[in-house]
């Protein structure tokens, strides 16, 4: 399967690939080091420009930051609706060569139908990136503060008609969270995708740290500046930009993304400001919302946000597949008509004909270059209900028993056993690649599996999950890693979700705590060290999924330690030891999973290898 490399959404556009056999890297001469091999973005072709008139600028906020802007004006008289794209990356500078070339942030193809469709298209860096001065602070609340100003700012502006809606999807995605909780008088609606609402999501989901993210991430933000940025400031003469950029570079090597993993390893008083889903409670205008199961940078999880939202106001797009699925022109297509309602505010059927929640099953794409795969993700098919909230899912049990079995009832027998910390199984690449990686060699020691038996009916397993379990380390903490597969009865392994915790990390919120989403305190005051020998019951999160069970199909699933999965490379706690899984009347550990009701899908299984991030594998228990 090719490896697809884009610029288009910054969190995937780079992988540190190593060298192939005969291509070694030459020597640096200052060091004697193997030279390191320099991101480069792909060449992905020219687009004429497609707007009458492009606009450049600062805007001063209140607090004296100066954020780089750019506009694109569609070619036409009089004054236009704006939309709006915050993000650290090059938002600022499109319009410039780069952009043309497609070596950007922004999704070109949606900025065009956006400028032809009679919108203004503008971009906007936050502090501390690119162009933009001050101090580089992610998502915290001077994001959602900077935000608000700029579109304040975008309204007012003698082309503006004073309407703003806001798009793009991870960095372009919190903003908008960020900002519609400032709630501007002039924004409009907003079309957030793959939103990163809580950092600890992607530096140490569950607890567990992956620091294996941050080093991509910082390269990518980095050559943001320093190649896209830097381009177009020399074309424009913009000598004050460049001189921002150096600053820029440097001020990140000392306040990174890096820095926040190790400085504030748990969820302390600063991590929390991080936390965008703490008052998205406070959104009061239409959201088109966007998630992806497997995203392979960020993870769906996005602290659950659009339950804090009015479900009156919230349509929700949710995909299998990585983080890039915002650049589906059949999505944008949909983004496009509700933005149609409710920034221009036309009367085009689109609250009476869009379902208030659209789940695409067994995405697939097709194509030959970057551009056709990247824009031509499409559902096998769908499935379109109402709002569902995780207390309208039915709960199904699995309990996990004697000879690995997963059965509705308990089946006592001894605990099971793995050897932690173990090589663990990759699955997918930061990249959005789509496969199983080796069974290392010692995947029999390290892992248990428990597998169910075939399922009697169809069944659509949908939302969050949680593995309650009792947890035995023979030396102390421990990560633990939960993997959902279906069995297919043709003897193929499919893909479904994960889950990770640290042990000592399983204090619950009781009071936010479901059936189905176990929410944990992560507090560094609240920790729970664990004694050898001593059984301790830990609720694993299973992140958000949307899978089909077919009748004759089995439910696995794996426990053993965090393994690579997409952009998440984890720091496991090394200290070697056993870890047992208890089973038995006292120590009940369950499964629970959501079950969406009414679902009735295609009886035919996927094409092996088609579905988007969930790769298939031969049975590795087949015949053991």
């Amino acid at each position: 399967m090719k490896r697809v490399t884009t610029a288009a959404l910054a969190f995937t556009a780079i992988m540190v690939v190593p060298p192939t056999h005969g291509q070694e890297p030459g020597l640096d001469p200052d060091t004697g080091l193997p030279a390191s091999r320099p991101f480069a973005f792909p060449d992905l072709g020219d687009v004429p420009p497609f707007w009458a008139d492009r606009r450049t600028g600062y805007i001063t906020t209140s607090d004296g930051t100066r954020l780089r802007y750019s506009v694109l004006l569609p070619k036409a008289s009089g004054k236009f609706p704006v939309i709006l794209t915050v993000n650290g990356y090059d938002a600022g500078s499109i319009g410039g060569t780069p952009y043309l070339k497609h070596k950007t942030s922004m999704s070109v193809e949606f900025d065009r139908r956006l400028v032809e469709a009679g919108y203004a298209v503008m971009g906007v860096n936050t502090a501390g990136t690119g162009c933009s001065n001050g101090r580089l602070e992610y998502i915290r609340p001077q994001l959602g503060q900077h935000g608000a100003e700029a579109v304040e700012f975008a309204a007012a502006q003698t082309w503006s008609d004073g309407h703003v809606g806001m798009v793009g999807s991870s960095y372009s995605g919190s903003s908008q969270i960020a900002t519609a909780q400032n709630r501007p008088p002039h924004l409009r609606a907003i079309v957030p995708g793959m939103v990163l609402t809580d950092y600890r999501d992607a530096i140490a989901p569950g607890g567990v740290p992956a620091p294996g993210f941050l080093t991509p991430f910082r390269v990518i933000f980095r050559a943001f500046w320093s190649e896209l940025a830097a381009q177009v400031a020399k074309e424009e003469g913009d000598v004050d930009c460049l001189k921002q950029i150096e600053k820029n570079l440097e001020a990140e090597e000392t306040n990174s993304g890096m820095h926040l993993s190790v400085a504030h390893p748990l969820r302390d008083e600063y991590m929390k400001t991080f936390d965008l889903a703490r008052h998205a409670d406070r959104i009061e205008i239409p959201v088109l919302s966007l998630e992806a199961f497997q995203d392979q940078a960020i993870t769906p999880r996005s602290s659950h946000y659009q339950s804090k939202l009015d479900p009156g106001r919230l349509w929700l797009f949710q995909t299998n597949g990585p983080h890039d699925m915002y650049l589906a022109e059949a999505f944008q297509g949909t983004a496009l008509r509700f933005l149609d309602r409710f920034v221009k505010g036309q009367d085009n059927g689109f609250e009476r004909d869009t379902p208030r929640t659209t789940v695409w099953m067994e995405a697939f794409r097709t194509g030959d270059s970057i551009l056709e795969r990247r824009s031509s993700a499409k559902p096998r098919w769908l499935v379109q209900t109402g709002p569902v909230r995780t207390g309208d899912l039915s709960v199904k049990e699995f309990r996990l028993g004697v000879s690995n079995a997963l059965s509705p009832t308990v089946t006592p027998g001894p605990a099971d056993a793995f050897d932690y910390p173990g090589t663990g199984v990759v699955v997918n690449d930061v990249t959005g690649a789509t496969f199983w990686g080796p069974l290392p060699s010692d995947w029999k020691q390290a892992s248990v599996a428990y597998t169910s038996a075939a399922l009697e009916q169809d069944m659509m397993v949908y939302g969050p999950g949680s593995a309650d379990l009792w947890i035995m380390a023979t030396a102390g903490d421990a990560d633990i890693q939960v993997t959902v597969t279906e069995l297919r009865p043709d003897g193929l392994e499919t893909y479904v979700q994960r889950g990770w915790l640290r042990l000592s990390n399983r204090a619950l919120d009781s009071a936010r705590s479901t059936p189905l989403l176990p929410i944990h305190l992560e507090d560094p005051g609240r920790l729970m060290p664990l004694l050898p020998g001593r059984p301790v019951f830990a609720r694993v999160e299973i992140n958000k999924m949307g899978h089909y069970f077919r009748k004759g199909s089995k439910l696995r699933v794996w426990i053993d330690t965090p393994a690579q999965t997409g952009g998440l490379v984890f720091d496991t706690f090394t200290q070697r030891q056993k870890v047992y899984v208890l089973h038995n009347a006292r120590y009940d550990s369950v499964v629970r999973l959501g079950i969406l009701a009414g679902v009735k899908g295609p009886p035919t299984y996927p094409e092996c290898g088609k579905t988007l991030l969930q790769p298939c594998r031969r049975d590795p228990l087949a015949g053991s």
